[in-house]
């Protein structure tokens, strides 16, 4: 009976892990668009801007004042030579994201940044040299023709805005890869990380958006009606994208690797779903196909890398040969790469 209480409380705890997952996730992707589209607020750095401020403050508020989560220390030295690089990719990142969403549909973009497993096993094989399992290239294919099928059929194709998702999906890569070394003997958190990083990516991002948005943003301020509720909604935006980086953290710790990935997956359909009856943006049959054999692709990606993180260690008593050195990509905290 204890047993069968446990583990049913194990399941209501990981998928209302999961929809409160969902929820901030959607909540915010909807809501930055609404932003640029509805709210004529078309400053993607601005925004960004607000969104680094408004996690700097819950991180701070949440490990120094409620003390929920225990401070990592990183003495000073390390914090400018390790993390600063990290928050560097790690603003633009979230800055391509919103870029894209200025200029392309919320499904569109959505099914792009599923192409970041297929940049990741690029960048490691052709600037780190790496090798893998041919399981993980094969799971690859379905990923990159559905992404080909997507663009192809996009009726909203706008080539600035899928080069700033595609972008993304490089930093994206680029920030995982560099945790790896970067990060290492740091067990971070989603809030640690976001303690450090985003305090960094504020200072980086606040002269740009000055210079190529400050005008826009005052002329926006003149001209724009009901100045205090769009106010509202954006500062609004920023909070629901700490409390996004807050709910990763409660996700991972009450799933297993298999259902993350597959209830990120989901998440992108979902977000899809909501993009559609928010903004009515036309999504044709070829279209919402490749999405789908794309979402296949990513989930079969996932199981192979979990089957193959599951293989034990080989320990050779010859010398290692080619056919013996496939790696699995060695991610640091890739669960995390869910963030907005």
């Amino acid at each position: 009976m204890e047993e069968n209480r446990f583990f049913q409380w194990t399941v209501f705890r990981a998928l209302l892990a999961i929809l409160q997952w969902w929820g901030f996730n959607v909540t915010v992707i909807i809501m930055n668009k609404w932003i640029f589209q509805k709210l004529d607020f078309k400053f993607p750095l601005s925004v960004s801007c607000v969104h680094f401020i408004c996690s700097a403050v819950g991180a701070y508020f949440i490990i120094k004042v409620l003390k929920m989560k225990p401070l990592i220390e990183v003495n000073p030295e390390d914090r400018w030579r390790r993390i600063f690089p990290m928050s560097f990719v790690f603003c633009i990142n979230i800055v391509l994201g919103n870029v894209s969403l200025r200029y392309i549909p919320v499904s569109f973009m959505q099914t792009i940044k599923s192409f970041t497993p297929a940049t990741t096993v690029v960048l490691q094989w052709l600037v780190w040299r790496k090798s893998f399992d041919w399981r993980i290239w094969a799971s690859l294919v379905p990923i990159v023709g559905g992404i080909l099928l997507t663009s192809v059929t996009e009726l909203s194709f706008n080539i600035f805005g899928f080069c700033a998702a595609l972008f993304g999906c490089l930093a994206t890569s680029t920030k995982t890869i560099l945790a790896e070394s970067l990060l290492h003997g740091y067990k971070f958190d989603s809030i640690n990380t976001v303690y450090y990083m985003a305090p960094f990516a504020t200072m980086i991002l606040a002269l740009p958006a000055l210079l190529l948005e400050g005008a826009g943003v005052m002329n926006w301020f003149y001209t724009h009606e009901s100045i205090g509720s769009s106010l509202i909604i954006i500062f609004s935006s920023g909070i629901m994208a700490f409390f996004l980086n807050f709910s990763i953290f409660y996700v991972i710790h009450s799933t297993t690797a298999v259902t993350f990935n597959v209830a990120g997956n989901l998440k992108v359909a979902v977000a899809v779903m909501a993009s559609w009856l928010v903004f009515h943006n036309p999504i044709p049959a070829l279209n919402a196909m490749g999405c789908a054999v794309t979402l296949v692709g990513c989930t079969f990606y996932g199981y192979v890398r979990h089957k193959l993180s599951q293989q034990p260690p080989v320990t050779p008593r010859t010398p290692r040969t080619p056919r013996n050195q496939m790696e699995i990509i060695p991610l640091v905290n890739d669960k995390l790469d869910h963030k907005v």
